[in-house]
């Protein structure tokens, strides 16, 4: 296995664990990705291959794959090594692994994107890569070209690796816009100029150099770039040619003939883009420049066969998919009688568009748009499958939350946009009218003046009034030089500062008069209004200062001047909590905290390697400070000490806005240069803040007041407004108050916005255009049909495929049969893939069939809204009661729609987890009152202290759940280490001795802290444990004498007594996981240092290899696939490198792992997959035999992996490979006690749950909650 090349050293010998540190993981989690949009620079940007599509923002390419289980992209990966605007991108047409990239840095990259790495590099290359392809003549040559040539062909591999230079294509007389590669014939290639014209090269025939310009430029030096082409893949020689102005010609290549010249509806339309579609010979698609119109073409034609209006912004580029997405269910239809008399059924012709000679070919289009905007097109449903509207494409430099609707974030561009997006859908919802230059800082007014002020490179400061849409206010005093930071006073509404680079910071009224021009010797960068005093604000400077002025006097001069940095001052923070305290960041690296009332520095951050940027105090909090640097990270800093509590790599740029959300104190955005915007939460640096809350300690032990929390070594405490409010709030209440208290701190410290106590999901409602019986009447009443048989009319309609009609008089035989007509056109609609079927289903009242359909369409959402819709009986659905038992045959229905609205809502629940959503599936669970399903999600997504929340607040039938994620909390406390509140949370559970055994054996105090804990957790002293130890071994009872041996000053003698037993179990043949597991379980709690004594590395070895042994039997248990090959590898290594003695060998443990996998991957194998080959009866009888020593898991709705909140959200530039697998690691990241090997957190998690101890074999337990 690949895992095993990285840590196989562990293996080697026994005495390896001095100077190991604890394992960790990065406690900063990501939570929430805004991708950036898709740059509108350069012509090829978006490129796409067999389940896969990319696109490039300017520093990045987002790459997204098919998810076949929900047929729909999802975001893959993130490929960020180019530091310079990104050029274009081709995909490997031999290889759908590989695609190249090219950037303004003279860099070309080829990209493995199943391995998500580079795999090679070619530096410096002689001029810019402007345009770029594979070559479809060489498996592994990549050509580009810039301007005027010469073309380079970059052969990547193998005895002719290197650059050379093209034969023919060089000295060109007009730049390239592009080239393309003839897919069929051997060295073909086409260049298409700036001034219209084509080049074209061919092995063995004469070059054509600046041929077929358009016609009316002939004889002219006027310019029309070539903006698409395209060779037609039926053809040799046919080329599709688009120019800016001229359109799109057919061309013949070889006779250098125009064939056809295409027309469009309207002059003023332009060709930015255009593809041929594979699955529809003869046929094309374009993009308009100017509006987002598709247009479908047939070479046939000269004019579109049909036009979609998909935007208001003019497509940039285009690409379409050879394989579009399949469905993810296949709807058989009922086979038709092909005879019709006048009863029996039509079978009705394939259904045309009006223009009825062509109808739309299947296929999906990747557009992006000159706003930035990217989606995924199905041309024959005629809907959006996918659509990232609106994404920054360049540096997004600010961003801040709405003070009064925190749902609400805005970001300041350097693009020249603010837009304004709600963070719970990632969606834009507003954008400013652009064409401001660079945007480089905004703030929100305050309160609900529903305004934003921006602060821009060239164009002054401006007032942006998002309801009504347009910039109300302009302030000009900064003439051209650029404004660096604008702030609104959110103390006094009607001031707002702004500072600039020719060296003043004005503060100005809302409605323009100026109330000071503060001058400095250099340009001023950052400026920010004390939170605490409203007529202070402080400056930072170009001279490396920072400045404090009091604006209620007519001074001009500063209160106070801050020296010490020795780089110029960006921005400069006041803390919202602590008065007098402010911090700044410098280019220097450093960020310094200085104390007005003492004037001075008090501390100085040191960290970062390049210019500070971003800076952020907590709300809540008032040691904790977060900075965003040009060093690509975002550290988190305790002022107190001045020490680093966790440093973030996920950007891929310069990162420089940081803002904290008004009522989630714990959750913060950043934003970079890389494009994107991220969601953070920060809980995890505030443990055990959120532990004592569930603890239900004392007020003393979660709020606190500023002075005691900014101690050094003193405990988190919150001291801000929202805690300040929760607790107002709570002690007003009367009774017992705690599951008010738990419900609006978690509220307060979750990173996602649902209220989990009470969910809401939506109710549904009309507007869905439903075609009522009565409108189908009147349409009867138009038809005058001469004779009376109707039923024969209506058949002969369906054959011709005039539908409607046939409905509409169909009432006319008996509603009977145009309920079964209904339901005919329904199914061909629904075989059709069709969105029209829904007004049908919705007539009929054919739930199931629209649920079945939305559901095969992988769209949950409208599938839970129908079935929600049925059972609140808000929908007419099929059935015919009879009056005597009406009530019961409701009841009957009422109790298959709430089956239907079960299974729909796991199936949204699951796809949610799977997207590393773990609290929106358990809100999906709780909607239907499905409370075990939705605490297991919560535990399986590691959201421990939210799942003892909410199953404090649902009570009984919670309580298995809240049990056990209050046990896997308790083991956080160790390694915190808390171990009282462990022992708190611990002594909520009833039964609890076992629990509270495991702990104190672990407890590493002194004898009188260990007695002390003893006593809390109602177990006898140390000495006394020593005597009951004695007297259950010498009884026999051999759990009993392990556990007392736990809990005395020698707990190593429980080793060799509980090993022996354990191996002695296993020789025979009859053993069961029951049996074994609970002794194993208590063993692992010994403490670590008496476990890695010299004396006892026999008996620990053997330990560590059958908890090995023994986790990968739980692993199958829980369905834990992706770390049951591991489990057995980490086995079977230990075997064989340690000199033990257990009743288990290797080639038994093989032949186990192998029957799993036969079994398992034969039964879980989908019906599209390719057959695979079915288990033998050898490896089914090993795997019954496997099964039968698991028993079932006590909490059934825990089985399944473990998917942590971001698990899918790809990081930037923190690569890690994981040591089980030898992949990229995806999602948060778990470093194991060597500090160097890593693991998913979600690996770590499972491996954690089943095994007790490090993959590295050290002995040392793993604690990754």
């Amino acid at each position: 296995m690949a895992w095993m090349t990285y840590i196989s050293h562990w293996f080697e010998q026994d005495d390896w664990y001095e100077g190991l540190q604890r394992a960790n993981m990065s406690q900063v989690r990501q939570v929430g990705l805004l991708a950036a949009g898709c740059q509108p620079w350069n012509k090829d940007v978006c490129a796409a291959s067999g389940d896969r599509f990319a696109y490039c923002a300017t520093l990045a390419i987002y790459v997204y794959q098919l998810d076949h289980h929900y047929n729909e992209f999802k975001l893959h990966s993130i490929m960020s090594e180019h530091k310079k605007t990104i050029t274009a991108i081709s995909w490997c047409p031999h290889n759908p692994d590989l695609f190249a990239s090219g950037s303004t840095d003279n860099l070309v990259i080829i990209w493995n994107v199943a391995e998500q790495k580079v795999i090679a590099k070619l530096n410096n290359t002689k001029g810019i890569p402007a345009s770029l392809s594979w070559c479809w003549n060489a498996d592994d040559a990549v050509a580009f070209v810039s301007y005027r040539g010469p073309l380079f062909v970059w052969t990547i591999s193998g005895t002719d690796s290197g650059v050379i230079v093209h034969r023919d294509a060089h000295s060109f007389l007009s730049d390239v816009c592009m080239f393309r590669w003839h897919p069929h014939k051997k060295g073909k290639i086409v260049f298409g100029h700036i001034d219209g014209s084509l080049s074209i090269f061919q092995p063995g025939n004469k070059n054509q150099k600046h041929v077929l310009r358009p016609e009316s430029l002939e004889d002219t030096d006027e310019e029309d770039p070539v903006t698409a082409l395209e060779w037609d893949p039926l053809s040799t020689d046919y080329l599709l040619v688009a120019n800016l102005h001229y359109g799109i010609r057919l061309v013949d290549s070889e006779s250098l003939y125009c064939i056809t010249t295409f027309n469009f509806p309207t002059a003023a339309a332009s060709v930015q883009c255009l593809a041929w579609v594979p699955s529809a010979p003869g046929m094309f698609i374009t993009g308009d420049s100017q509006i987002g119109v598709l247009r479908i073409w047939n070479v046939s034609r000269t004019t579109p066969i049909d036009n979609f209006k998909l935007k208001k912004t003019g497509f940039h580029c285009l690409h379409v998919l050879n394989s579009p997405p399949k469905k993810k269910f296949s709807i058989q239809s009922p086979t038709k009688n092909h005879y019709t008399s006048s009863t029996s059924e039509a079978v009705p012709p394939p259904s045309l568009t009006q223009n009825q000679a062509f109808s739309l070919p299947p296929g999906h289009v990747v557009c992006c748009f000159l706003d930035g905007g990217v989606g995924l097109y199905d041309m024959g449903a005629r809907k959006w499958d996918f659509l990232r509207d609106l994404g920054h494409v360049e540096t997004i430099f600010d961003c801040k939350f709405k003070p009064d609707d925190p749902n609400l974030l805005a970001t300041a561009s350097f693009d020249g946009t603010i837009k304004v997006w709600d963070i719970n859908t990632l969606t834009a919802v507003y954008t400013s009218p652009g064409n401001e230059g660079v945007i480089y800082s905004l703030s929100w007014a305050p309160g609900s003046l529903n305004c934003i002020a921006g602060a821009t490179s060239r164009n002054g400061a401006f007032i942006w009034d998002i309801q009504r849409g347009k910039v109300v206010q302009r302030f000009s005093e900064h003439g051209k030089s650029g404004i660096f930071c604008i702030a609104w006073s959110h103390k006094d509404s009607k001031r707002i500062a702004a500072c600039s680079g020719d060296g003043f910071c004005i503060i100005r009224t809302v409605d323009g008069r100026v109330l000071h021009k503060y001058k400095h010797p250099a340009g001023v960068f950052g400026c920010d209004w004390s939170q605490n005093n409203k007529d202070m604000i402080a400056t930072g400077c170009e001279d490396k200062n920072v400045r404090v002025y009091y604006v209620a006097t007519s001074s001009d001069q500063p209160l106070k001047v801050f020296s010490g940095h020795t780089a110029k001052v960006f921005h400069v923070k006041w803390s919202p909590l602590r008065e007098g305290i402010l911090c700044s960041g410098s280019d220097d690296g450093s960020v310094r905290i200085w104390d007005y009332t003492q004037d001075a520095c008090i501390n100085v951050l040191s960290g970062h390697t390049a210019p500070v940027r971003g800076l952020m105090w907590n709300t809540e909090i008032p040691y904790l400070l977060i900075s965003g640097s040009w060093d690509y990270t975002i550290k988190a800093w305790d002022t107190r000490e001045g020490t680093c509590l966790d440093t973030v790599c996920d950007h891929g740029a310069d990162v420089y806005g940081l803002t904290c959300h008004p009522s989630r104190p714990f959750t913060m955005a950043s934003c970079s240069r890389d494009s994107t915007v991220r969601l953070w939460s920060l809980t995890s640096l505030i443990t055990p803040l959120q532990i004592n809350i569930l603890a239900d300690t004392s007020w003393e032990e979660i709020i606190g007041n500023t002075d005691y929390a900014v101690e050094q070594g003193a405990p988190p405490r919150m001291c801000g407004k929202m805690s300040r409010d929760i607790k107002q709030e709570i002690e007003k209440l009367a009774g017992n108050p705690r599951v008010k208290k738990l419900r609006r701190f978690s509220e307060c410290l979750s990173s996602e916005a649902q209220e989990l106590t009470t969910v809401k999901m939506s109710k549904f409602g009309g507007g869905i255009g439903v075609p009522t019986k009565e409108e189908r009447l009147k349409e009867a009443a138009e038809i005058h049909l001469r004779l009376g048989q109707i039923q024969r009319y209506c058949e002969l309609m369906v054959e011709l495929g005039e539908w409607d009609k046939a409905l509409s008089v169909a009432p006319g035989v008996s509603v009977k049969y145009w309920k079964k007509l209904m339901q005919r056109r329904a199914d061909q609609l629904i075989q059709e893939d069709k969105d029209d079927v829904i007004p049908y289903c919705i007539a009929i009242g054919d739930v199931k069939k629209l649920v079945t359909f939305f559901m095969s369409r992988g769209q949950l959402k409208e599938a839970l809204l129908v079935a929600q819709a049925a059972c609140e009986g808000n929908m007419q659905t099929l059935h015919v009661s009879t009056s005597k038992g009406a009530s019961h045959s409701d009841d009957i229905y009422k109790e298959d729609f709430n089956e239907l609205l079960h299974k729909v809502s796991e199936e949204l629940a699951e796809w949610y987890f799977q997207d590393g959503r773990a609290v929106q599936a358990a809100c999906c669970h709780l909607a239907v009152d499905n409370v075990e399903l939705a605490m297991a999600y919560l535990i399986r997504g590691n959201e421990l202290e939210l799942a003892v929340s909410v199953g404090t607040a649902l009570g009984e039938p919670a309580e298995p759940a809240t049990h056990y994620a209050l046990e896997l909390l308790a083991r956080k406390c160790m390694m915190i280490p808390t171990w009282n509140l462990a022992a708190d949370l611990l002594l909520m559970i009833p039964n609890n001795e076992l629990h509270l055994v495991k702990l104190c054996a672990f407890y590493p105090g002194c004898t009188e802290e260990i007695n002390d804990l003893h006593e809390k957790c109602k177990l006898p002293m140390v000495k006394e444990c020593m005597q009951l130890a004695e007297t259950a071994h010498a009884d026999g009872n051999v759990f009993e004498a392990i556990k007392y041996y736990l809990l005395c000053q020698e707990p190593e003698k429980a080793l060799p007594i509980g090993v022996g037993f354990v191996k002695d179990c296993i020789s025979n043949s009859d053993w069961t996981l029951d049996t074994i597991y609970p002794v194993l379980d208590l063993l692992s709690y010994m403490r670590t240092e008496k476990l890695l004594l010299h004396t006892c590395t026999e008996a620990r070895n053997e330990l560590l290899i059958l908890c090995g042994y023994i986790g990968a039997l739980l692993a199958i248990k829980r369905e834990y696939q992706s770390i049951v090959p591991a489990l057995y590898e980490y086995t079977s290594q230990l075997l064989k490198r340690r000199e033990v003695s257990v009743p288990l060998k290797m080639e038994n443990l093989s032949e186990e792992l192998d029957a799993w996998r036969a079994c398992t991957q034969f039964t879980n194998r989908s019906s599209e997959e390719s057959p695979c080959t079915p288990p033998s009866d050898l490896q089914r009888m090993v795997y019954a035999t496997l099964l039968k020593r698991l028993k079932e898991e006590p909490l059934k709705r825990i089985i399944g992996p473990d998917y942590v909140t971001g698990s899918n959200l790809p990081s930037h530039s923190d690569v890690h490979i994981s040591c089980l697998t030898g992949l990229k690691i995806q999602g948060p990241v778990f470093f194991l006690e060597d500090g160097k090997s890593a693991i998913s957190l979600n690996d770590a998690l499972m491996w954690a749950k089943v095994n007790p101890f490090s993959p590295l074999g050290t002995g040392i337990r793993l604690n990754p909650f």
